[in-house]
């Protein structure tokens, strides 16, 4: 499989990648690179290369996992590329080949794509109380912690319509409106996506020898030294 074939297939490579001149000041404005070890200059330079081996390696990589999709880059290039369509594009091919799995960030697509399209197709919201594990997010706070554990008060006291039915925040969504939803899911290749990113994620846990609970757990939590700027 030619990848920059591929590639060129997504409207997100075609609107991203036009003729980068690799002068660096995508990196220069990136937030991620800031933190990161990571170089959306290196990542156009080596899709403009069209080496397979190369793309494939990249493919496989924690890079194109680290951007925030900001598109900062974009503002501020001066030929109007984007390295974070390009990543959208390159994050599209991991995620339908498979290649995912082969990084740590990447393996966190399954947590991600369980808990934000989960919340979608069952409640309608991105991300939703009553799915909210405080023990996953202690970041939080522990006002929040006490949020939740009041929070059909709480919302009501905001004037919300928590789970209940009618217009209003945090209303219950309709069940036609979720069947519409996921028609919207069967139409795109939502579903496709998301069948693919579980049959890869289950066959990583085996290899490691995890079940698919542990393997969501690990995923989720886990993150090996050596990703950040400020680390050796």
């Amino acid at each position: 499989m030619n990848l920059y074939e591929e590639l060129c297939k997504d409207y997100r490579f075609k609107e991203g990648l036009h003729t980068c001149i690799n002068c660096g000041t995508c990196t220069a404005i990136c937030p991620a690179a800031e933190f990161y070890k990571y170089d959306p200059r290196k990542i156009l330079d080596t899709v403009q290369r069209k080496d397979n081996d190369e793309i494939e390696a990249l493919l496989k990589s924690d890079t194109i996992w680290y951007c925030g999709e900001c598109m900062s880059c974009v503002t501020r290039c001066p030929r109007k590329n984007g390295a974070g369509l390009v990543i959208m594009a390159l994050r599209n091919l991991s995620a339908r080949l498979g290649y995912f799995v082969c990084s740590e960030k990447g393996r966190q697509l399954y947590p991600l794509t369980k808990a934000l399209n989960g919340n979608v197709l069952g409640l309608g919201y991105c991300v939703h109380p009553s799915t909210f594990a405080f023990a996953a997010h202690p970041e939080s706070g522990p006002v929040f912690e006490w949020v939740l554990d009041n929070k059909e008060d709480v919302y009501a006291r905001l004037g919300a319509n928590y789970a209940k039915e009618g217009p209003g925040a945090l209303r219950k969504i309709p069940q036609e409106d979720l069947d519409e939803i996921k028609a919207i899911y069967d139409e795109t290749g939502g579903t496709e996506r998301l069948e693919l990113v579980e049959k890869y994620s289950l066959a990583k846990a085996k290899e490691m020898g995890m079940t698919p609970e542990e393997y969501l757990d690990y995923t989720f939590n886990h993150c090996s030294p050596g990703h950040f700027n400020n680390e050796a």
